[in-house]
């Protein structure tokens, strides 16, 4: 044991963990006074770290490594096993550059564009529903577009089942019992499905543009020349697309900051597209998405006077260091326009991971993630007219991951300019 690093005495965090959620690393932080303490987690020692200079210790690739460090369970529900998630060295950076290059501002404006075209698309059946679910809707239209741009053939008759699919994998992260085994039986069925594509487009039964993600990660090479087998080449494939879907995560949170702060409205309604920017990245900080991430050391080390032994478990808090009070003033307060001065450090804003994307491993994704939530965020400040009703809008932060109960419920749906109450007969 390091003397000079605080302990947690529990003989095991796990239910802790589960009971805790997003704050159980910033609950200790606070307490101990201390940016690490080390703890034991399924009957083996760990150490959990949180703050700026946590983050750029733990994406040190000298220090440390990502292979061993996600738990068979979160690869058979989330990343897919053997996925780049958990490379390392040359071949993660060989694969890296795949995404990367799938991940470009062109590649970025292209699905904001699409976003906001099947968003529009939506308003007709939206004015004569009674309701609709925010949450709901966005996975289904995340998921045609990410589909459409990708090249993957998806019939208007799958969406909703591939949607729900592509989302379940994704709550099954922190889930237990039901949860967690319906993400695994969404992943065994949409491997099967991408997998069965990557196949016909290699036996040229399925035509897709060079360039597109599909014929991408189907003629991807490794590092030795040959290509990746056609389950590693859908884990992968689905590795760009349930991303994109799981961004409906951020979009609800995007209207339920709207709802709880309209006081923005009329600075958005501009559609200037930094004001949209500090919005969403506001969103991105204060509401929650990833809770903690995972890596083991590589080789020993000392640092805050903590020694960190080779092979050893290490959770990096995101959802605390992006509450950091060292880093962000009132820090749990909503206040976009504390990206107005933000350098865009690597280290201090991480929802999706910290370090350089094309060298680490922070989501390659995020200038997506991005540019889809500043669409949809301008669709619904500047595209349509809603009203709120009563509803549970409360989320748990002991839920990893979490949403508003109620997936945020929308009504009396209509487009901006145009009285619909004709067509009502109201």
């Amino acid at each position: 044991m390091n003397e000079q690093v605080p302990q947690d005495q529990s003989l095991d965090i796990s239910l802790d963990l589960m009971r805790e959620g997003y704050l159980f690393i910033k609950n200790r932080v606070d307490r101990f006074q201390s940016d690490l303490f080390e703890a034991r987690f399924l009957g083996q020692k760990i150490i959990c770290m949180s703050g700026e200079e946590a983050a750029k210790v733990f994406y040190d690739p000298e220090r440390f490594q990502r292979n061993g460090a996600a738990p068979k369970r979160i690869q058979e529900t989330l990343f897919g096993v053997n996925a780049v998630q958990t490379m390392d060295g040359e071949a993660h950076i060989h694969r890296k550059l795949l995404f990367l290059s799938l991940m470009t501002p062109p590649h970025q404006k292209r699905l904001a564009e699409l976003a906001m075209k099947q968003w529009q698309a939506s308003i007709s059946k939206w004015e004569v529903a009674d309701q609709i679910i925010l949450f709901e809707e966005a996975k289904e239209i995340l998921c045609q577009i990410a589909c459409h741009w990708a090249g993957v053939p998806l019939q208007e008759s799958e969406v909703k089942e591939r949607a729900k699919d592509f989302y379940a994998m994704v709550d099954a992260f922190g889930a237990v019992g039901p949860r967690h085994w319906k993400g695994r039986i969404a992943r065994n069925i949409t491997e099967e499905w991408i997998k069965t594509v990557i196949e016909d487009v290699r036996a040229g039964k399925q035509k897709t543009e060079e360039g597109s993600a599909l014929y991408e990660m189907a003629f991807h090479r490794q590092l030795d020349g040959r290509l990746l087998d056609p389950q590693m080449a859908a884990v992968e494939l689905i590795n760009v697309l349930r991303p994109i879907v799981a961004i409906a995560t951020f979009i609800t949170f995007t209207a339920l900051a709207l709802h709880e702060h309209p006081e923005y409205k009329e600075r958005l309604r501009s559609g200037n597209s930094h004001d949209l920017e500090m919005f969403v990245q506001e969103v991105r900080r204060y509401y929650p998405f990833a809770p903690f991430l995972g890596a083991r050391v590589r080789k020993d080390f000392t640092w805050n006077q903590c020694e960190f032994k080779k092979g050893m478990l290490v959770f990096l808090d995101i959802y605390g260091t992006n509450h950091d009070p060292r880093l962000w003033e009132k820090p749990n307060e909503f206040r976009p326009e504390r990206f107005q001065e933000w350098k865009g450090s690597l280290f201090d804003f991480i929802p999706q991971g910290g370090g350089d994307p094309a060298k680490g491993h922070r989501c390659p994704g995020e200038g997506i993630t991005v540019e889809i939530m500043k669409a949809s965020l301008d669709f619904l400040v500047n595209k349509i007219e809603f009203e709120v009703p009563d509803q549970d809008l409360n989320y748990s932060l002991a839920k990893m991951p979490t949403l508003p109960e109620s997936g945020f419920v929308m009504c009396n749906i209509r487009r901006k300019g145009f009285d619909t109450r004709i067509i009502r007969n109201e």
